[in-house]
């Protein structure tokens, strides 16, 4: 069963157009990775899925519910929760007060993201700016946790990260995938470890859904011509 599909889509910031009609049908319980060169429309696929822009043109559909023209407050109360690129936590709360801002209710509690991630339990009282980039990373996925999600999205979760916390935050993934069977989109560069998590890919390219498939099934044919590595 479909838990996201997006059909035909396409998005413009003002006069300009960005997606061009992306194509992505993911399923309950899969995790798939969103992937493509710099500039071709990832992160803005990420935010037309949660109405910010609104899509132009073509069908988003969530959990069998048409959420195209939904706006973004009520999309995430629909069950997906969101890791933004550049992680975003707020920075004068708390570790603590932070996740406690966003929490609904379900098995992610503050005990359970912090068994995720035993930095965080470690670090409960000291205010997000006071963290390193990689610990405000495990805050940003933590705080998305804990609105107890359908859909976990992760926007470069692992981006410009030092090597040791780029592996912690993997690993985690990893048991979100292997223990909690949730449902995840990753956007990320790191075909390796993608591999690892993601059953199915999308490739997009100038604002459009180019190839879909395995993960398995990305050649160095296909990495050389759509992907640059």
């Amino acid at each position: 069963m479909s838990l996201l599909r997006l059909s035909g889509v396409t998005a413009f910031y003002g006069a300009s157009q960005a997606l061009f009609g992306v194509d992505l049908d993911l399923r309950e319980g899969e995790a798939a990775a969103l992937l493509g060169r710099n500039g071709m429309g990832k992160t803005t696929t990420i935010h037309t899925i949660f109405g910010a822009p609104r899509a132009r043109s073509g069908e988003i559909e969530f959990d069998g519910r048409d959420i195209t023209s939904t706006p973004t407050h009520l999309i995430a109360r629909l069950g997906i929760g969101l890791t933004p690129e550049g992680r975003r936590c707020f920075p004068n709360l708390t570790v603590e007060e932070n996740l406690r801002a966003a929490a609904r209710p379900g098995p992610w509690t503050m005990a359970s993201v912090c068994d995720l991630f035993p930095r965080l339990a470690e670090r409960a009282g000291q205010a997000a700016a006071t963290l390193s980039g990689g610990e405000q990373q495990m805050l940003a996925i933590a705080r998305a946790l804990t609105t107890n999600p359908k859909l976990l999205v992760l926007d470069e979760a692992t981006e410009g990260l030092a090597p040791l916390m780029r592996k912690e935050i993997w690993a985690s993934v990893r048991r979100l995938k292997a223990e909690a069977g949730l449902s995840m989109l990753i956007v990320d560069k790191s075909l390796r470890e993608l591999a690892e998590i993601a059953d199915r890919a999308f490739i997009l390219q100038r604002g459009q859904t180019v190839w879909t498939g395995d993960i398995a099934a990305i050649d160095d044919d296909l990495k050389a011509s759509l992907l640059g590595v």
